[in-house]
């Protein structure tokens, strides 16, 4: 089986199961995943650059509780924060793209 075939056949699994891109279900899923990969680049660069979450919360202002929530999912992340652990926790930067 090609890449491109296991694409269509992931799509199709999203589809049945959350419905065809535009719907609400489908909408919230691909926005909770956005969250969940924000969470996890967070974390594997953290982890790049041998730091503790308690680390990473002390070098932008914040708590390792709020690190944790972020790196699992289960927290909001307002775009201002995000840019803050980026450059000044991580030493990054945060390129955005927007498809219309």
């Amino acid at each position: 089986m090609t890449a491109k075939n296991n694409l269509s056949n992931w799509e199709s699994h999203l589809n049945e199961k959350y419905g065809k891109r535009g719907t609400p279900n489908r909408e919230k899923f691909q926005g909770e995943f956005e969250a969940f990969k924000i969470g996890v680049l967070i974390q594997e660069a953290r982890k790049e650059r041998n730091l503790t979450q308690q680390q990473l919360a002390d070098k932008v202002g914040t708590t390792k509780s709020y690190i944790s929530r972020i790196e699992n999912n289960a927290s909001d992340i307002r775009l201002t924060t995000l840019m803050r652990i980026i450059r000044e926790g991580l030493g990054g930067s945060l390129k955005l793209s927007l498809e219309i």
